[in-house]
C-alpha cells in the first residue's frame, strides 16, 4: 500500500485533535509483511485486513477495529491491544508473547498454535475460540471467558486461570500443569485427558466437567 506513510501521518494528527487529521481507514487494505514496529493505531479502522507476516512489535493498537483481520503468523510481541475487536480474526501462529490483550474481543478467533507466552488476556472474551496447541505458558487469563473454547493440546503450563469461564470447553491433552483455576468454571468441560499435575482448581466448578481418572467432580 504505497500511501500507508501518509494514512499513519493523518491517524497521529487525528489522534492529537488537529483538525487536519483523520482517522486510519484501512478496510481491507492488503497489508501482508508490512514493517510497522511500534506503529500507534489506536482506534484504528483494520477491518478484515490482511496483515499476515506483518510485524507488529510494541505496536498501538488499544481500540482498534481488527474484525476478521488475517494476521496469520503476523508478529505482535508485546503489541497493546487493550479492548481491541478481534471477532473471529485470524491469528493462526501469530506471536503475541506479552502482548496485552486484556478486555479485547477475540470470540471466534483462530489462534491455533499461537503463542501468547505471558500474555495478558484479563476479562478477554475468548468465546468459542479456537485454541489448539496454543502457547499460553505463563498467560494472565483472570476473568476472561473461554466459554465453549475450543484448546485441545494446548500449553497452559502455570497460567493464571483465576475466575475464568471454560464451560463447555474442550481441553483433551491440554497441560494445565501448575495452572491457576480457583473459581473457575469448567460447567462441563472436557478434560479427561488433560494434564492437571499440580493445578489449583479450590472453589472450581466443575459439575458435569469430564475429569481425568481419580479426578472428582463434585
Amino acid at each position: 500500500m504505497n500511501d500507508l506513510p501518509e494514512v499513519l501521518r493523518l491517524h497521529q494528527l487525528w489522534l492529537a485533535d488537529d483538525p487536519a487529521g483523520r482517522r486510519a481507514d484501512l478496510y481491507g487494505a492488503n497489508l501482508a509483511g508490512a514493517y510497522l514496529p511500534g506503529a500507534n493505531l489506536t482506534g484504528a479502522d483494520l477491518y478484515e485486513v490482511n496483515l499476515t507476516g506483518a510485524n507488529l512489535t510494541d505496536a498501538y493498537l488499544p481500540g482498534a477495529d481488527l474484525e476478521g483481520a488475517d494476521l496469520t503468523a503476523a508478529n505482535l510481541t508485546r503489541a497493546n491491544l487493550f479492548g481491541a475487536r478481534l471477532k473471529v480474526a485470524d491469528l493462526e501462529e501469530a506471536k503475541l508473547s506479552g502482548a496485552y490483550l486484556t478486555g479485547a474481543n477475540l470470540r471466534f478467533a483462530n489462534l491455533t498454535d499461537a503463542y501468547l507466552y505471558g500474555a495478558y488476556l484479563e476479562g478477554a472474551n475468548l468465546e468459542g475460540a479456537y485454541l489448539a496447541g496454543a502457547h499460553l505458558e505463563g498467560a494472565h487469563l483472570f476473568g476472561a471467558d473461554l466459554t465453549r473454547a475450543y484448546l485441545p493440546g494446548a500449553n497452559l503450563t502455570r497460567a493464571n486461570l483465576y475466575g475464568v469461564n471454560l464451560e463447555g470447553a474442550y481441553l483433551e491433552v491440554a497441560n494445565l500443569e501448575g495452572a491457576h483455576l480457583e473459581g473457575a468454571k469448567l460447567y462441563g468441560a472436557k478434560l479427561a485427558t488433560a494434564h492437571l499435575e499440580g493445578a489449583h482448581l479450590s472453589g472450581a466448578h466443575l459439575s458435569g466437567a469430564t475429569m481425568p481418572e481419580g479426578w472428582a467432580t463434585a
